[in-house]
């Protein structure tokens, strides 16, 4: 019989707690009908062998005395019988009342650990059983009862408000739909997955701190659990973006905003000034080398492979984050320059810290000079502004006209002619011009099945 302890196992049960079942035995007859003074044994025969292995491992005397309770020899009940029975007739434990055992020796000092080994069971099942214990005393017996099956008991487990669970019960026990996915749909409702951008972004180490509780389901894959006081969380995300937004206006910006996350474009009212990378430094080059070479040999190594071990690959993944965390260089500001210009602070889906720099508002945009006065005199003037998002370097049909900031080195001869758009200009164009078409065909989507366009095509 392979089902339930091994009889390795059965032997350290017995071994430490003794043999709590007595042998049911029975004597052997020679051909004459006369006891042999052996004896069978028809039920009871895995705690028999595990007897003999603890024998053989002299951990228990030959001459011990084992309890048995003995047949006669011409009972009317067969051996077979007997065997059949001790098994058949048998009632298993229910499993309320594994739960309620685990928690009371928990309770009577002993450690998860010492009854894992004891009943050998995984820790993680213990922990799972005696988070069962968890649940509502209500529910517990209507679990007893057969009212509710074992998943849905595990589904309610993941909260500890008994008011809560109780009444998510009264609710799906009215319905149809009594799934154990309903259940903890309802019991997390008003908490914030672990995996949400705001919690990577606090960390759920700086949210327990702060008096945070998190809720696990031990049962299924939770992705971390759920964060139980959206308050507190809220309060610490704040608090991260003001401290982030101190630590950027002290760069020398005129502004820095905050938010949780900011509109589609809403940076297009906005100029922005240019800035200039920051160089590599010779510690940084001689890394980014490093980094490469390793990359190199690892892919030269195991180019005839159809893929990487994994301990390869996620050492790929690592050195490719560290490569691009270096190449990916910082920009540089003019302090003239950010003195009237500011910086968005949010954070990214993945909750990392993304900041946004170099935006000058419309009216702090630098004055531009008008063309001379009849009295030679020179005036400045603030260019109109039509929305754009444009650099500081200006644009336009005429040298010198109205949006272009003419520099003093360059003679007129040199700025006749038309200026040719920014590239970045270009682009955005090209892109409005491309949402307007989808747009156009989205409205009217006969415009591009008609005739005339098909016999063009």
């Amino acid at each position: 019989m392979k089902s339930g302890l091994s009889i390795e196992e059965l032997a350290c049960d017995i071994e430490r707690r003794g043999l709590l079942q007595s042998l049911n035995v029975r004597p052997v007859l020679d051909d004459t009908g006369a006891e042999t003074g052996t004896y069978e044994v028809p039920a009871g025969g895995r705690r028999f062998r595990a007897l003999e292995l603890l024998v053989k491992q002299k951990k228990l005397a030959k001459t011990a005395s084992v309890p048995c309770v003995v047949r006669a020899a011409g009972s009317a009940i067969l051996a077979e019988d007997d065997s059949l029975a001790e098994n058949v007739q048998r009632v298993s434990l229910h499993p309320l009342d594994q739960f309620r055992a685990f928690r009371d020796m928990l309770e009577k000092g002993m450690s998860e650990e010492e009854i894992a080994a004891a009943f050998f069971v995984a820790p993680a099942v213990v922990k799972q059983r005696l988070r069962l214990m968890t649940v509502s005393d209500k529910l517990l017996d209507i679990y007893e009862q057969d009212g509710m099956k074992l998943e849905q008991l595990m589904a309610f487990s993941i909260s500890d408000d008994h008011a809560r669970q109780e009444q998510v019960w009264d609710i799906v026990s009215q319905g149809h739909n009594r799934e154990p996915y309903v259940i903890r749909r309802m019991l997390t409702e008003k908490t914030v997955r672990a995996s949400d951008a705001r919690a990577r972004f606090v960390g759920l180490e700086a949210y327990i701190v702060a008096g945070g509780h998190v809720m696990r389901d031990l049962f299924e894959a939770d992705d971390g659990g759920w964060l139980q006081d959206p308050a507190i969380l809220d309060r610490l995300v704040i608090e991260k973006l003001q401290a982030a937004a101190d630590d950027i206006r002290a760069e020398g910006w005129k502004w820095v905003e905050t938010a949780l996350s900011f509109p589609w474009g809403h940076t297009r009212q906005f100029a922005e000034i240019d800035g200039t990378e920051v160089p590599l430094s010779d510690e940084e080059t001689a890394r980014l080398e490093v980094l490469h070479t390793e990359q190199e040999s690892i892919e030269a190594e195991y180019a005839q492979a159809d893929e990487y071990p994994d301990e390869v690959d996620a050492r790929l993944g690592e050195i490719e984050q560290a490569i691009l965390a270096l190449e990916e260089r910082p920009l540089a500001f003019d302090p003239a320059d950010m003195a009237r210009a500011g910086a968005f602070v949010s954070f990214d889906s993945d909750g990392t810290l993304q900041v946004e720099r170099g935006f000058v508002l419309p009216e702090d945009m630098p004055a531009e000079p008008k063309d001379d006065d009849a009295d030679g005199s020179d005036e400045y003037d603030y260019p109109a502004y039509d929305g754009q998002d444009e650099r500081l370097t200006g644009y336009g049909d005429d040298a010198g006209g109205e949006g272009n900031t003419i520099s003093p080195d360059v003679d007129p001869e040199e700025e006749d002619g038309i200026k040719p758009l920014p590239d970045r200009l270009l682009t955005e164009l090209t892109a409005w011009r491309t949402l307007a078409l989808r747009d156009a065909f989205a409205s009217n989507p006969h415009i591009a099945l008609s005739p005339q366009d098909l016999s063009s095509a």
